[in-house]
């Protein structure tokens, strides 16, 4: 059973904006902490953004105040918007959907690809 699916990369200009969706199953959604994390080529896999079970948000430096993770309990969807989009935050992106209290675990997504390029 897939329990984590993300969805909404794509290509957009620097400078544009993105969302990305995650749906998670009901079985975990109100359960876990839901975060966002990306893999650039070449570089490790780094947590961008988190939202714990009580809604306690939390950001990386590198995405404070251009992202905004959110969640939607009635769709259990946790969602990443993205503004003001630099290249070097090509990636690809998975949500994860985290014991709370063990870093890292939990379930995965397969990843969505976001390129941000003129």
């Amino acid at each position: 059973q897939v329990e984590v699916v993300e969805s909404g990369g794509g290509l957009v200009q620097p400078g544009g904006s993105l969302r990305l969706s995650c749906k998670v199953s009901r079985r975990i959604f109100s359960v876990r902490t839901l975060n966002w994390y990306r893999q650039a080529p070449g570089k490790e896999r780094e947590l961008g953004a988190s939202m714990s079970t009580r809604g306690i948000k939390d950001y990386a430096d590198f995405v404070k105040d251009r992202f905004t993770i959110s969640r939607d309990n009635y769709r259990s969807t946790v969602y990443l918007q993205m503004s003001s989009l630099k290249p070097e935050d090509t990636a690809v992106y998975y949500c994860n959907a985290e014991v709370p209290g063990y870093r890292p675990s939990g379930e995965w997504g397969q990843g969505t690809l976001v390129t941000v390029s003129s």
